[in-house]
């Protein structure tokens, strides 16, 4: 019997980045868990999924969970503190939904889950709710330590593990009041790192180690490192004994004596539309990509619409990160993947075709072959439940002012509702938009009747499908929210009853009503 229990999460150590250093029981636990969540930031290459790779196996679901920032600004209200709580807030939600369901999830964690990891901010959300534990791993401390061949402290010296964000007035204290230091947390930190150490006067006595124990390795003097080339991933030791042998600085990427590699042959991008709901509605071209895919790439509720096939990797994201899931898919296909990003109705019409186009188009990503396949959008699939309300000129907005001020949707909806179109609404509503099915409403009655049909289709294609048809005058902003799709009529919109309910269509001889 697997030793993962239902609905279990499990917070697992890496280590510090060799594959081989990934303890016996971490291997065990990844390969059994139905879920295996990891975290990138936007570029969207995991380093812990990396490390973990040899050990997944075929059909595991994959959460991908993706940093909205890292160090670089952000126009969230609360700041790059409110971006990162955001954040963590939606990936616990998104892991919650598996471990409700029954299914054992597996987060990865470079190093040990608990020090200084991303895994401790899902544990203090979930752990009170679902069955936890932690599989310790290699901390880079000690992956460094060995890197050097010296010991880091012996007898009764004290060992200090210092942040290098800290403060250099503040760090150079805490160096002169201890044995040995390891500093983390390097990057663009490390100009004031260094300073720290020789106001300390410890910088004689400290190295450099990056990337310990992968095939780019490190090792330098502190002294002799070049500052505007530190990764986030290398730490500085100061040895609290005086080393017995002699450290000697090398570079494991540079020395390898390993043929150039061969030139990568780029995959494709494939955008596809998986229609409104039905599986009957998805076109038997996109199954037929879907199948063909070697990585998945979309926002999850998407992405758990597709059936599960051995072998194919699922990266999955929340719904505010289309740039980003478009560079991830583009680079994914630079290296050779084929790559399907999934939308739901047609992937040109309010979805992702746009945001992969628009990134497609930076020089690096000039070789990589990008197609479109359309899909049944919701607007004609809503349509087609009442008849045909957008059977002559109409229009298409989203209500949604998240990517364009409000100013310009309600300017577009008036011009629109001057011109006498119909009009196809997508994104009305969510849980944090509620005013703007109002404010439509207010700005459409300026140009249209009171008498205007209204098809109010939710969930059209799915298991709580409901279509209704109101006025214009009716129509409630409680009633809708971002699964529902409304069609306003134009004038020329007309409504009728028959024993199959209401039908509606507008005339594609203009001005013929019933």
């Amino acid at each position: 019997m697997s030793e993962i229990s239902t609905g279990k999460l499990w917070g697992i150590g890496l280590g510090p980045g060799d594959p081989e250093l990934v303890t016996v029981k971490a291997a065990r636990l990844i390969t059994a868990a139905d879920v295996v969540a990891f975290h990138s930031a936007r570029h969207g290459r995991s380093i812990s999924r990396g490390i973990a790779e040899p050990y997944l196996r075929a059909g595991q679901i994959e959460e991908h969970l993706v940093y909205p920032v890292t160090t670089e600004t952000t126009d969230h209200p609360g700041g790059y503190q409110g971006a990162i709580d955001e954040f963590y807030e939606q990936a616990a939600a998104r892991l919650a939904v598996h471990l409700a369901a029954g299914r054992s999830v597996a987060l990865l964690a470079a190093g040990d889950p608990l020090f200084y990891s991303s895994y401790m901010h899902m544990h203090r959300r979930l752990a009170d709710r679902f069955e936890a534990e932690i599989v310790p791993g290699i901390t880079s401390v000690s992956a460094a330590s060995a890197a050097l061949g010296t010991p880091l402290v012996e007898g009764e010296q004290v060992l200090t593990v210092l942040p290098g964000t800290m403060p250099v007035e503040e760090l150079t204290r805490r160096l002169r009041d201890t044995d040995a230091a390891a500093i983390m947390k390097l990057g663009r930190t490390y100009p004031g790192v260094r300073q720290s150490l020789s106001d300390a006067g410890r910088l004689d006595d400290a190295y450099y180690v990056e990337r310990a124990s992968s095939t780019r390795e490190r090792v330098l003097a502190a002294a002799d490192v070049d500052e505007a080339d530190v990764p986030y991933f290398a730490i500085t030791l100061v040895p609290g004994p005086t080393p017995t042998t002699p450290i000697v600085a090398r570079d494991r990427a540079a020395s390898a004596a390993e043929p150039p590699a061969e030139p990568v042959t780029p995959g494709e991008v494939v955008v596809v539309g998986l229609g409104p709901g039905d599986t009957a509605w998805t076109t038997p071209e996109v199954t037929a990509a879907l199948a063909e895919a070697t990585d998945l790439v979309g926002y999850t509720t998407y992405i758990d619409r597709v059936p599960a096939r051995a072998g194919q990797r699922r990266h999955a994201s929340d719904n505010k990160v289309e740039s980003e899931r478009a560079a991830m898919a583009l680079d994914l296909a630079k290296r050779g993947a084929r790559v399907a990003v999934v939308s739901s109705g047609d992937p040109g019409v309010f979805a992702m075709a746009a945001a992969v186009l628009e990134v497609s188009a930076e020089p690096q990503f000039a070789q990589v072959p990008v197609r479109v396949l359309p899909g049944l959008t919701a607007a004609n699939a809503v349509a087609s439940r009442v008849g045909a309300p957008l059977g002559h000129d109409y229009a298409m907005i989203s209500l949604s002012d998240r990517l364009k001020p409000w100013d310009v949707v309600a300017q577009r909806l008036s011009a629109v509702a001057a011109a006498d179109m119909a009009i196809a609404v997508y994104n009305p509503a969510s849980s944090q938009r509620r005013w703007q099915v109002g404010a439509m409403r207010d700005v459409l009655l300026a140009h249209r009747a009171p008498e205007t049909p209204v098809v109010l289709g939710r969930d059209v294609g799915g298991p709580t499908e409901s279509v209704r048809v109101i006025t214009l005058g009716e129509l409630d902003p409680d009633e809708v929210d971002m699964r529902t799709l409304l069609i306003i009529g134009s004038s020329t919109t007309a409504a009728f009853q028959t024993s199959e309910g209401t039908r509606v269509f507008t005339s594609r001889r203009y001005g013929t009503t019933v």
